[in-house]
């Protein structure tokens, strides 16, 4: 239903850029991949990074795969819309991409961190920023305990850095809370198709609507 919702709407005369952002062990990335399923005209943005790929990671399709120099040069030349410096290695989003993508009309999905969703908004303040929580504080150090093979040092990184990440959402413009997966999905597509079908992002809708009644 959703998906013909949008299809009799047509794209809106200028994307929406969806920031999504969670901490590991929330299921974002179980939620983006069935809105890409049912909705039309939404896309993934490809971050670009300076780490090597991972056994089967394809160039342009996971990662843009660069060398320092290279990434060092989109940023300096203001090209990416955000970055940062994970243990080592170098994150960002190219701005050209996700920009051309907007014009057409098409909208994107980027999940990053909450750092990059800080940036993002100030470049793009009209961007829609929605954060994935857990069900509770105990469910998510669950989560990572369960599906982790690493040592409790790191483990107890990890957890300290989700509820980082989580102590931000409030930041946020919408909040999910993944604990029952279905419900989760009905949500988050709400969500996107509410935003998309927003009349400020259609006036050209409107304009033609009142003409023929003129």
């Amino acid at each position: 239903m959703s998906d013909e919702t949008l299809r009799e709407l047509g794209r809106p005369d200028v994307g929406v850029l969806f920031v999504i952002t969670g901490s590991s062990g929330t299921g974002k990335t179980t939620l983006l991949k069935k809105a890409f399923e049912v909705l039309p005209d939404v896309e993934f943005s490809v971050s670009a990074t300076t780490r090597a790929p991972r056994r089967g990671e394809v160039d342009n399709v996971d990662y843009r795969f660069l060398d320092v120099g290279s990434f060092v040069a989109l940023r300096d030349a203001g090209d990416l819309l955000e970055w940062a410096e994970v243990y080592g290695n170098y994150y960002g989003t190219p701005r050209e991409p996700v920009e051309n993508t907007l014009r057409q009309g098409r909208s994107i999905l980027l999940e990053i961190d909450v750092q990059g969703a800080r940036q993002i908004k100030k470049s793009h303040p009209d961007a829609v920023l929605v954060f994935v929580l857990p069900p509770s504080i105990e469910v998510i150090e669950q989560r990572l305990r369960g599906r982790s093979t690493d040592d409790e040092a790191v483990i107890a990184r990890r957890v300290s850095e989700a509820m980082l990440q989580i102590s931000a959402c409030g930041e946020f413009d919408y909040l999910v809370v993944n604990g029952d997966l279905d419900e989760a999905h009905k949500v988050f597509q709400s969500v996107l198709i509410s935003e998309l079908c927003r009349t400020s992002r259609r006036e050209s809708l409107v304009r033609s609507m009142v003409e023929k009644d003129a």
